[in-house]
């Protein structure tokens, strides 16, 4: 049963109604000057000429929504319009529905219709040759070549510029995202090692400040009260001048600025030094096991988490480890460096500082960056109790090592 639905047409463009328009009242006009391309071979009145011209203009206003809808109708309408006086009008706006099809139609259309016209021309330009056997049969071609063969190839032209375009600008967009997905990675790694920088820079000095200064409240004793506000002073005193000098590499930014050197393992005894005059009060020793040749260079990297791991287990055995002997370990072989630190485990009597864990966190991600290997937890000793043991592997770059004397 018929429900009354009908589909509707979209929308023409504002653009397809301007030519629809200006193609049917230039056609009007020529029509009314008496200008007709068949002047004298059609038997018919000259209005006929105006119904192709009409349909023709109504099909322009489809170019750009249904473009093979229109060419279709379009090539019916000059097959009609070769029995009518004929319009100028109505030829121009067929040639516009061929360069529209091509340009707005789908890809298997832009590719059709170019090989289609081309077929046409010849086989229209070979079947007048063998009716007529006149050469004007060329002539007549070639006409034929012109409303369809170049309106064709104009469309495809314009076509292949614009999807380059389009493209160009994809990958412009492209570029762009990545740029940014760049940028936040590089802004979120650099946000990770500012962490770790400040954590390492820090974190044991103000440790050893929570542990003094718990030992001066709890423990009612003039000398140790000053001996506690001793170390806390050397400790604030040292904290503050290395964050002074993370906030100095955060300011630079001139390329003539020299840049900050680096820690080195050369600054392992002055590290022991301060862990023994932070841990006295706890009951730890410090000692270190260096069996490395020190006449052979180290990449800078490598020598920076190096120190780092070891600055910031020392940090944690102040913190954590039961009174004993804290043990630095370092060797190294063609392939590897070696960094071990053993801390006694288990209860510790005397006053604590907390800890959040982003140091072990650091550690790792400082010895991930150099696809080294990490561990870290309690091990058996050989009488029967525990140590907490540090260990890190870090592979040698021997593009950027060296071999020679520092």
């Amino acid at each position: 049963m018929f429900d009354g639905s009908v589909t509707a047409l979209p929308r023409p463009h504002r653009d397809d109604v301007l030519i629809a328009v200006a193609g049917f009242l230039g056609g009007l006009l020529l029509w009314s000057l008496g200008l007709d391309t068949h002047d004298g071979q059609s038997s018919g009145p000259r209005t006929l000429a105006l119904l192709p011209l009409a349909v023709m203009s109504g099909a322009e206003l489809l170019r750009r929504t249904m473009p093979n809808t229109a060419l279709t109708i379009g090539c019916l309408t000059i097959l009609a319009d070769e029995f009518t006086p004929g319009n100028i009008a109505t030829i121009a706006m067929f040639t516009d529905l061929v360069y529209a099809a091509v340009l707005y139609g789908t890809p298997a259309a832009a590719r059709r219709v170019p090989a289609v016209s081309m077929v046409a021309t010849a086989a229209v330009t070979v079947t007048l040759l063998v009716i007529f056997q006149d050469a004007e049969a060329v002539l007549f071609g070639l006409f034929f070549g012109v409303l369809t063969v170049a309106p064709a190839w104009t469309g495809v032209s314009v076509r292949t510029h614009r999807d380059a375009a389009e493209a160009a600008h994809l990958r412009a967009e492209q570029t762009a995202l990545l740029a940014e997905v760049d940028r936040t990675q590089a802004v979120t790694a650099e946000r990770a090692r500012m962490a770790r920088e400040l954590h390492d820079l820090v974190a044991g000095h103000l440790s050893a400040i929570a542990i003094h200064s718990t030992a001066a409240l709890s423990i009612d004793d003039p000398k140790t009260s000053r001996d506690a506000l001793g170390v806390i002073r050397e400790n604030s005193v040292e904290g503050l001048a290395e964050m002074r000098r993370l906030i100095g590499l955060l300011r630079e930014r001139g390329d003539d600025a020299e840049p900050a050197a680096a820690p080195t393992l050369a600054g392992v005894d002055a590290l022991l030094d301060q862990a023994r005059t932070n841990g006295d009060s706890s009951g730890l020793e410090f000692t270190l096991t260096d069996t490395r040749d020190t006449g052979l260079r180290l990449p800078a990297p490598v020598e920076l988490a190096a120190y780092r791991i070891i600055q910031e287990s020392l940090t944690n055995a102040l913190k954590h480890a039961s009174p004993g002997e804290v043990r630095v370990g370092l060797g190294r072989d063609k392939r590897l460096l070696t960094v071990r630190i053993t801390s006694p485990y288990g209860d510790r009597p005397g006053p604590r500082a907390p800890g959040s864990g982003a140091g072990l966190v650091g550690m790792r991600e400082r010895v991930a960056l150099l696809d080294g290997e990490f561990r870290s937890g309690p091990v058996s000793t050989g009488d029967g109790g525990k140590s907490w043991q540090v260990r890190a592997e870090l592979p040698l770059d021997e593009g950027n090592e060296g071999n020679g004397k520092p």
